[in-house]
């Protein structure tokens, strides 16, 4: 039978004697569970207690850890009272340190030595130099004027020379060369002895320690649990969407696997561990923000100042420098008063406001997945990608198309999130039929809540635009207005061999004056405007039959005043 044991690091120290006998728990990761934002590690340890007081401690506990979310408990074969839990940064000896430090000695010595081999080549490197130096300036030799000496001065044998200069030339090379090869040979060796030197384990490293203060009513095995919160670690959503456009006789489909990218910077690995991952978010507070009261009140007044009283003659060539520094007063209070004014907190507050939205986006919405197998995750940063779940749905296609900007029609999927949890914002890597198609960006989606995903140009819609008509002109007898008419016309054909719902986009011109107006013309009704809460943005929406062609034609008239000039916006 076991006992469940548990202890936190709020109960006090003194409640068992420091003479308890030390008792030292390696440990392993078991599990861990990635938010988006930090991570919580899950340890586990088995130790063998006699009966009586003991302090079991943990020294594989990285630095990293927040010593505040330090959490032991654990089960026991008998009764096991867990006093307190104490924590400590320390500077550990590592397992292989005392290895790693005679094989590390042993590099330094060979690394030493094949320095002083680069020293010496280098050296012969510098005399083989000197010396084809040297045979250059003897070649030079010829060509010097011969000495004045008379009858009897010696005569130099020119071609001796020659040749023993070509001789020692070769030479000197071939031992220049020699040099050279031998210092990239001993600068790879010594390249090679830093990589090992750099692998070896540091003979100390940067941990935390827990101290656990136990008593046990009589001999058993404990199985401690030790969970923990790092803060440098978080995972991102990953998208793949592959969609199978089909066919007269397949309806399409769209299959969109759920994928994350892990990484960690907690000073351990993570190797062959339990792996979830969680939409929480436990670092960014459980609480609204506080808000403080706003006030509104009429601008102060700035009183005249009275004037100064006549000054002495002796005075006045001073004056001007007494009215400079009562301007500079006079400008520093209205500063001041402006500074406390109201309109500096209202200037302040959206900021607050929009922080606090950005903070709740994700706030109602948690899920956890359970990431199949066991996984291991490197402590270097290195991102892990893993598969959460993969998706089939049926999507709906559409074609849109802004013949004004682009007479291109681009291919659309309607995707649902799936009902339970939400589709969090995420990279989304399109496939279409097989071919990749590019990247979008997914936001966050609710259960049930759809959207709509872009997958390139639809070459099965064929779009034409043209300009019917583009006239400017006055109205009007006794009160002239000039006007400004345009009318377009947009085609549509349906190439593919399915139906499909096709939306054009386009726009008319928004008054900002109430003396500009604008009229909507065209035998074509737009089928909503202000798209998208866009003013003047036009969304015409027609299903296509395969083969079947469509005309939209429509426009606007534009008039105001001819003592006055109109300009377009962007």
């Amino acid at each position: 039978m076991r006992v469940v044991v548990a202890g936190f690091c709020l109960i006090l120290a003194g409640a068992y004697p420091s003479f308890a006998a030390d008792v030292a728990a390696p440990s392993r990761i078991d599990s861990v569970t990635v938010f988006l934002q930090g991570a919580e590690v899950t340890r586990v340890a088995k130790v063998q207690l006699e009966k009586g007081e003991h302090t079991v401690v943990f020294n594989d506990i990285p630095a990293s850890a927040v010593a505040g979310s330090i959490r032991v408990e654990g089960t026991a074969t008998g009764k096991l009272d867990i006093g307190s839990v104490d924590t400590a940064r320390k500077f550990l000896a590592r397992a292989d340190s005392q290895a790693a430090d005679g094989e590390r000695k042993r590099l330094e010595d060979e690394r030493d030595a094949l320095h002083d081999a680069k020293t010496v080549v280098e050296a012969q490197a510098h005399a083989a130099e000197t010396q084809k130096q040297l045979i250059t300036n003897l070649a030079l030799l010829p060509t010097r004027p011969a000495p004045t000496g008379g009858i009897g001065a010696p005569v130099e044998d020119w071609p001796r020379v020659l040749a023993m200069i070509a001789q020692g030339t070769t030479d000197a090379s071939k031992l220049a060369l020699d040099a050279q090869l031998k210092i990239r040979d001993l600068d790879r060796k010594i390249e090679d002895i830093d990589n090992k030197l750099s692998l070896l384990a540091p003979p100390k490293m940067d941990s935390t320690e827990v101290r656990v203060y136990v008593a046990a009513a009589s001999p058993l095995e404990a199985d401690f649990v030790v969970r923990y919160q790092v803060p440098s670690a978080n995972w991102v959503p990953l998208y793949d969407a592959r969609l199978q456009t089909g066919s007269k006789t397949a309806a399409a489909k769209l299959d969109l696997a759920r994928r994350a990218a892990i990484t960690q910077r907690s000073g351990e690995n993570w190797d062959g561990v339990t792996l979830q991952l969680s939409t929480a978010r436990p670092s960014e507070g459980s609480s609204a923000p506080d808000i403080g009261t706003q006030t509104v009140d009429f601008e102060p007044e700035l009183k005249p100042m009275a004037a100064p009283a006549p000054a002495p003659v002796a005075k006045a060539l001073r004056r001007p420098a007494n009215i400079a520094e009562d301007m500079d007063s006079a400008v520093a209070e209205s500063d001041a008063l402006g500074a406390g004014a109201p309109m500096a907190t209202v200037a302040a507050e959206p900021q607050t406001i929009a922080e606090t939205q950005a903070a709740l986006t994700t706030a109602p919405f948690e899920a956890t997945f359970a990431v199949p197998g066991k996984v291991s995750v490197t402590g270097n940063g290195d991102p892990k990608r893993v598969v959460l779940v993969t998706d089939t749905l049926e999507p709906e296609l559409s074609s849109r198309t802004v013949p004004k900007v682009d007479t291109n029609a681009y291919l659309y999927a309607k995707l649902k999130g799936a009902k339970g949890t939400p589709l969090l914002p995420g990279r989304v890597y399109l496939f279409r039929d097989g071919t990749f198609a590019g990247t979008s960006n997914l936001p966050l989606l609710q259960p049930g809540a759809d959207h709509d995903l872009g997958f390139g140009v639809d070459d099965q819609l064929k779009v034409r635009y043209a300009v019917l008509e583009e006239k400017r002109g006055e109205s009007g007898l006794i009160s002239t207005s000039h006007t400004d008419s345009r009318n377009f016309r947009v085609t549509l054909k349906n190439l593919h061999e399915r139906p499909i719902q096709v939306r054009v986009l386009d726009r008319v011109p928004v008054s900002q004056n109430q003396e500009i107006k604008v009229e909507y013309t065209g035998r074509t009704t737009p089928t909503k405007t202000d798209f998208e809460e866009k003013r003047g943005v036009l969304n015409f929406e027609a299903k296509l039959e395969p083969d079947e062609e469509k005309v939209l034609e429509y426009g606007y008239k534009i008039s105001w005043p001819a003592a006055k000039s109109i300009i377009y916006g962007p």
